[in-house]
């Protein structure tokens, strides 16, 4: 029985206990609804939220490259005795850039000038000597065969002085290789051998590039490239000079990259010094005209990521509203992409 009667109790604390941690004791306030406390415009500066009409414009990064770029090596295995040029030169076509040893070359082509000699005066005494042969001839005081061997052998000299002149041609057009000069104007962009190297036919000595020919070349996706065409002029951005040049669309290769589903398109830029290969470049591409909110930069305000604007109802009441931006409209306006309607009027901050 005193199990049962502690039991009760228990329970009865317990209930007690849990009405009076719920308020059930204490005294209760009617619900009512508080007007909201708006603050009012005082002298501050307004704008409108402006619509702006704007054409929308896509990226595509590329390279400047040059169109004509040349690798200079030397067409004879030779020691280089001088280079004449460094990187960055301006050469003009014909200048002289490497001079190689040409002592062997030299030998050579005097060899050839001793051989076309001996040739020559073997093939004039060999037709002296057939002249007395048809004085003999008509004589009969010679066979026939005998005649027919002389005129042979004037054939056979003449044939050895035509050879011999032609090989002193070719070691003089040999000897020429040793001074290597410039195939076009432009400028030299690399070294690659230095006094005393062995220049081996086809190994690359000296890099040239005319620096009228650079092209910025830059993949485009397919869905804009295929609206692209020869001659269309473009906006090309530099980003290391901080400059925009017009350019004009001058090779669109007709393949697609498969990985990348993109064409590379070929732009020509205007002749200017301070443009060099290899620098960055963005391809400015106009597509279809997008509605843009815009409103000064002093009217948006951030309180840590969060950004709002304060909107000046007619009655002159201020309401905070949270909104998003996107890209400056211009260099004293941002693009409001939530948040606010065009015509609303805001308040600026500063």
């Amino acid at each position: 029985m005193k199990k049962i009667f502690s039991l009760v109790m228990g329970l009865a604390l317990l209930v007690v206990v849990i009405a009076w941690l719920a308020g059930a004791f204490e005294e209760k306030i009617e619900p009512t609804l508080h007007p909201p406390s708006w603050q009012k415009l005082a002298d501050q500066k307004t704008a409108l939220v402006r619509e702006i009409r704007r054409q929308e414009v896509e990226q595509a990064v590329g390279t400047l490259k040059a169109a004509t770029r040349t690798q200079i090596s030397a067409k004879v295995l030779a020691t280089i005795e001088d280079i004449a040029v460094r990187a960055g030169d301006q050469v003009q076509k014909g200048d002289l850039l490497i001079r190689l040893d040409s002592k062997d070359l030299q030998a050579r082509a005097l060899q050839a000038e001793e051989v076309l000699e001996a040739a020559k005066a073997n093939w004039k005494k060999a037709a002296a000597d057939f002249e007395r042969v048809q004085e003999l001839y008509r004589g009969e005081a010679i066979t026939k065969s005998q005649f027919d061997d002389f005129q042979t052998q004037v054939a056979v000299a003449r044939a050895e002085y035509l050879r011999a002149k032609q090989a002193l041609v070719e070691a003089k057009v040999v000897l020429s290789y040793a001074a290597i000069t410039a195939p076009r104007s432009g400028q030299i962009v690399d070294r690659l051998a230095q006094p005393g190297d062995i220049a081996q036919p086809g190994k690359p000595l000296l890099v040239l590039y005319d620096e009228a020919s650079l092209r910025l070349e830059a993949p485009v996706a397919e869905s804009l490239a295929v609206h692209l065409e020869r001659g269309k002029r473009l906006s090309v951005s530099i980003d290391a000079l901080n400059l925009t040049f017009k350019g004009k669309v001058d090779e669109i290769v007709p393949q697609a990259h498969a990985p990348s589903r993109s064409f590379l398109v070929k732009m020509t830029l205007p002749r200017t010094e301070k443009l060099y290969e290899g620098m960055f470049g963005r391809l400015l591409i106009p597509v279809k005209e997008r509605v843009h909110l815009c409103v000064p930069a002093g009217a948006v305000q951030q309180i840590g990521q969060l950004e709002f604007v304060e909107v000046v109802h007619p009655d002159g009441r201020l309401e905070r509203r949270f909104v998003k931006t996107g890209r400056p409209c211009s260099a004293e306006s941002v693009e409001l992409l939530s948040g606010a309607q065009a015509g609303e009027k805001v308040m600026i901050f500063s």
